[in-house]
């Protein structure tokens, strides 16, 4: 009877510790995945500085930690493989709460990076025209596009542009009333009613005609991809994680009563 107390308590024992392993938070998650975010980071950041960028995004939106871990780590996955800082003044890029999942999006200055680190852009470029500029463009076979802003009392925002040269000769503009982005937000981004759409409406609004222009631009698959990531929610890991032990996410993820997701502490 002994012996067999004994093996019950050990193999209780074990159990505790593989349940005292299992993740509880996001950021016990980070931790567990600090590894496989090391090995798709590119040698321009560091694993330390996008943990704690990371870190500190789910720190300072609580709605981060009421995520899924997947669609979380997902997402901190594609920022990590782009080289994007995602929630830092850079606006770089966001990851966002979205009915219990985590959005990744691309900041304008983020869309900008990567195109320039194609190798293939010379230069890219977006402006807001506002009512007071001076602003003409025509299409057509001898496409125009002139902007000469107020020097003081500019207005409200009417157009938005975006302009690229590539290092081959090749040019194009892209013009869109701000009629024109607000609709597209509407219909199309998923996280209009929150997020930058709300705290920097000009940027997002910039990033959504470069998006226009850069989807007919002769630019390499490997770009195209990259864009094409953008607003994406994932609900599974997939390859970027597969050397993840299953069992880390084989649990429904919850809070646990009473604890702060963030912090880890237990609630009054």
């Amino acid at each position: 009877m002994t012996t067999t107390n004994q093996q019950g308590m050990i193999a209780k024992t074990q159990s505790n510790k593989v349940a005292k392993k299992q993740p509880q938070t996001i950021k016990d998650y980070i931790s567990v995945m600090s590894g496989e975010i090391a090995k798709a980071l590119p040698s321009v950041m560091t694993p330390e500085r996008f943990t704690r960028i990371a870190l500190s995004a789910v720190s300072n939106n609580a709605k981060l930690a009421s995520c899924t871990p997947q669609s979380f780590l997902a997402a901190m996955m594609n920022a990590a493989q782009l080289g994007l800082e995602p929630n830092t003044p850079l606006g770089q890029a966001y990851l966002i709460p979205y009915g219990g999942a985590c959005q990744f999006q691309i900041g304008y200055k983020g869309l900008i990076d990567l195109a320039y680190r194609s190798g293939e852009v010379k230069m890219i470029d977006a402006q807001v025209v506002y009512e007071n500029d001076e602003f003409e463009y025509e299409l057509g076979m001898d496409p125009v596009l002139k902007h000469k802003p107020a020097r003081t009392n500019r207005g409200k925002p009417i157009y938005y542009y975006a302009t690229f040269k590539l290092v081959n000769g090749g040019q194009g503009f892209q013009v869109m009333s701000y009629e024109d982005v607000l609709d597209h937000a509407k219909k199309y981004s998923k996280s209009y009613s929150s997020g930058p759409w709300k705290t920097n409406f000009d940027e997002m609004a910039k990033k959504t005609v470069l998006k226009k222009l850069l989807k007919y631009a002769p630019l390499k698959t490997e770009f195209v991809k990259q864009m094409n990531t953008d607003e994406s929610i994932k609900t599974t890991i997939e390859e970027d994680m597969a050397d993840v032990p299953n069992e880390f996410f084989d649990a429904e993820y919850q809070e646990q009563p009473g604890e702060d997701p963030v912090t880890g502490e237990i609630k009054e």
